[in-house]
């Protein structure tokens, strides 16, 4: 059974800085490309960031230069760094493994709230 557990939303103020992560269970983690996507209510689920095993990497660019996505291949483990948030930041952030072969299986976390706000 695969599971993508998000953590590390909240609350904080305009400029400020999080850090989310995702640890992925039952998928042999290098075969995937993991990726962060964002949904605010009442509109599509928006693509952030993603990053492949060997470390390629993109990035919408509503947050390049401000965000960073990494993984740690060893403890199935995709992070996204989040500096400089806007309002419009305000979301619920999803993580995403897309398998190489679509045969592989497509598969979402449960979402972790950010929030911008003053």
């Amino acid at each position: 059974q695969v599971q993508l557990v998000e953590s590390g939303g909240g609350l904080v103020q305009p400029g400020e800085s999080l850090r989310l992560d995702c640890v992925a269970s039952g998928l042999v983690f290098s075969l995937y490309r993991m990726g962060w996507y964002r949904q605010v209510p009442g509109k599509e689920r928006e693509f952030i960031a993603d990053i492949n095993s060997g470390g390629i990497i993109n990035y919408a660019d509503s947050v390049k230069g401000r965000f960073t996505i990494s993984r740690d291949n060893a403890k199935r483990l995709v992070s996204l760094q989040m500096n400089g948030l806007k309002p419009e930041d305000t979301a619920e952030y999803y993580c995403n493994a897309a398998g190489v072969l679509r045969e592989w299986g497509d598969y979402w976390g449960q979402g972790t709230q950010v929030t911008v706000a003053s």
